[in-house]
């Protein structure tokens, strides 16, 4: 004979006692806000009950108890209504619309370009000159070789020329692990970097929304660009835009997803520019000019070397533009004038120039380049391409010999010259420089980038990537119409 135990039975889990419903399939379908109001009377209230009402039975109209106010078709900031219906899911929330009246919603516009064409090699994973060297190989000098040590290792051997810090480390590359893409980690991580910055005086949380401009080919169609429009930006007050582009923690979220980050304020002209400005060399043409023709002509033949020795010279900040052009120039003299003619087989197009221009002319967006070569090549490549203006340097050929008198007529097209017929022509058409949009590399198109509404350095030397608004350093010219949002089915329309 068993023992009747006299302790209370345990009862079994049940559903809490505070369910509308008694249905938990019917009570949980629908979203509701912590700590909303059980008289609460909103558009989810109403399509929740619908299920349960007939139309018949519904009162006319139907008035809330007294107290509750009328749903007025703005949800709630803090507890957005969610309809659910056969599946459907629609969040009536409000981040991105037109601002109230009286104020402006201060977006910011970020686009995220994954550099496929110049993936980082891990900080861990040896180079593979380390990996194929003998231990202990060293060049002729005794100094191990250049190629053979990594860019984070001693840049000396020598005590007296070695640094007094070590340089910093480069951050250890993230898409590695997370996808060659512009993956959901990476805009993660970008959003949490920007919600370090200090929000404009009133606001409280930071919005945003994305859209994919680009995708792979892979079978997952992964994104290579993608725009992000935060609302609001950081405070303005705390960190103008050129600063904030400029920013230590934008630098190492760049080196860290291998991607580059094109920040702009989402105004109205950002999405219709009606002048865009080009370089020549290395820009709408992927080579210099007056390297090409020191390495044409054979006579002198040391013409290549002394051409290079002022280059470097300029480079170095010896020679400014102006008085390094006129140098070569005169190294010219003597040469026939249609050498200029030889040279257009040469010249190899950037790749997408065609294609983009073609779609800015849909667009009704004026073109020009602004050269720091020379007028003959730059007019005829101007007409092949279609642009609407050509500016470069005329040099004076001797009408009797036909032949380079080693002279340049007019002013240089330097940087101060750059920025003027920038200005010129935008007058001349009537353009607002806010739409104005200057493409280069060198740091003698800085000047005019500055003067334009978007400045973008195209695959540029360190320093003007650095000042630039935007820099693209992709294969692609047409990457540019990424910038003013346009995406690769709407860049496939205008391209055709």
């Amino acid at each position: 004979m068993s023992d009747k135990s006299n302790t209370a039975r345990v009862q079994r889990p049940s559903l809490s006692s505070s369910m509308r419903s008694s249905s938990y399939l019917q009570e949980h379908q629908q979203y509701r806000a912590p700590n909303k109001p059980e008289g609460h009377y909103g558009i989810d209230t109403v399509v929740e009950d619908m299920n349960a009402t007939s139309i018949a039975t519904l009162p006319s109209p139907i008035i809330p108890p007294k107290g509750v106010a009328r749903f007025k078709g703005i949800p709630s900031p803090e507890h957005p209504p969610t309809i659910v219906e056969s599946g459907l899911s629609h969040e009536l929330s409000h981040p991105n619309c037109t601002p109230a009246p009286g104020t402006r919603s201060d977006k910011l516009v970020a686009t995220l370009y994954y550099k496929s064409t110049a993936p980082r090699i891990s900080n861990a994973i040896p180079s593979p000159q380390q990996a194929s060297s003998p231990a202990g190989s060293q060049s002729p000098k005794g100094h191990a070789a250049d190629s053979e040590i990594p860019s984070n290792m001693a840049p000396t051997s020598s005590l007296d020329t070695f640094p007094l810090e070590p340089p910093t480390a480069e951050p250890e590359p993230l898409d590695h692990i997370y996808g060659s893409y512009v993956s959901p980690m990476c805009i993660t991580s970008f959003l949490h970097l920007m919600s370090s910055f200090p929000l404009p005086p009133g606001a409280s949380d930071l919005n945003s929304a994305h859209r994919c401009l680009k995708l792979d080919q892979t079978p997952d169609h992964h994104p290579l660009v993608v725009e992000l429009t935060l609302s609001p930006g950081p405070s303005l007050d705390y960190l103008p835009l050129a600063d904030l582009r400029k920013h230590e923690l934008i630098y190492r979220f760049e080196r860290e997803w291998n991607v580059d980050v094109a920040l702009r304020a989402d105004t109205l002209f950002r999405r219709y520019p009606r002048l865009v400005v080009f370089d020549m060399d290395s820009t709408l043409i992927t080579q210099e000019v007056i390297d090409l023709l020191a390495a044409t002509i054979k006579d002198p033949p040391d013409l290549a070397a002394r051409v290079a020795d002022i280059t470097h010279r300029a480079m170095l900040g010896e020679l400014e533009f102006d008085s390094a052009f006129r140098e070569r120039v005169k190294l010219l003299t003597g040469l026939p004038g249609t050498l200029f003619n030889d040279l257009r087989p040469v010249l190899e197009v950037t790749n997408g120039v065609r294609p983009l221009l073609r779609a800015l002319k849909r667009l009704g967006v004026k073109t020009a380049v602004l050269s720091g070569g020379f007028l003959p090549l730059t007019s005829w490549l101007a007409g092949e391409l279609g642009l609407d203006y050509a500016h470069a340097n005329e040099v004076v050929i001797d009408d009797a010999t036909g032949r380079l008198t080693g002279e340049v007529k007019g002013r240089i097209v330097g940087a101060e010259r750059k920025r003027e017929l920038l200005i010129e022509i935008a007058g001349k058409e009537g353009i607002p420089l806010d739409q104005v949009v200057a493409v280069g590399d060198g740091a003698n198109d800085l000047l005019m980038m500055d003067a334009a509404g978007l400045g973008v350095a195209w695959n540029a030397k360190p320093r003007v990537q650095m000042e630039a608004s935007a820099r693209l350093n992709g294969d692609s010219l047409l990457d540019l119409l990424y910038l003013f949002g346009f995406n690769d089915e709407e860049i496939s329309q205008l391209i055709q």
